[in-house]
């Protein structure tokens, strides 16, 4: 054994694959932490989806009542944490639903982009009403050109957005779809 072995010690251990470091130990806490915060920041309907076991349904629940008190919450996400640590091998299924959970609400806001997009373009353009009316014929277009009049009306006169938001959910039907 040479000096730099003795004085440092076996360095052996670090070529061993079942030994994990401190660090990557807290970078999985920290993680599977963010996945518990995750899971409590969604709505109880949107919890029902997810394939939780009861200890974990209470512990969320729970987490909803110690939404305002700010230390016991960030107490017990580290519990909820150790708790899914406790299920590593469960943790698959909750991912892929989260996963899924948040495609959907992407999905929802991307077409929500399209409808405000479609809506300004509406108002700024004036081919835009053609374009609509081509791209989607079912829509009532007296209703259309009128509350499209009314907005840029509002507009001029600088008062509330009525109109710009009854444009809004008069077009929201022909572009979300289910």
């Amino acid at each position: 054994m040479t000096d730099t072995e003795f004085k440092y010690g076996d360095s052996k251990w670090l070529e061993q694959p079942d030994h994990i470091s401190k660090s990557q130990i807290k970078r999985e806490m920290h993680a599977l932490q963010a996945l518990g915060e995750e899971l409590i920041a969604l709505s109880p309907a949107a919890r029902a989806k997810i394939p939780l076991d009861d200890e974990l349904k209470d512990a969320l629940e729970l987490a909803d009542k110690l939404a305002k008190k700010r230390e016991a919450l960030r107490r017990h996400i580290q519990f909820i944490g150790r708790l899914m640590r406790e299920r590593e091998d469960e943790l698959e299924p909750i991912e892929q639903a989260l996963a899924i959970i948040r495609n959907t609400n992407q999905a929802a806001t991307r077409q929500f982009h399209k409808v405000e997009t479609w809506r300004d373009r509406l108002l700024a353009e004036a081919d835009a009403v053609t374009a609509f009316i081509a791209e989607y014929p079912e829509v009532d277009v007296q209703q259309l050109r009128q509350l499209i009049r009314n907005a840029k009306k509002e507009q001029e006169k600088q008062q509330p957005p009525k109109s710009y938001r009854e444009l809004f959910q008069l077009i929201k039907p022909f572009i979300i779809q289910d």
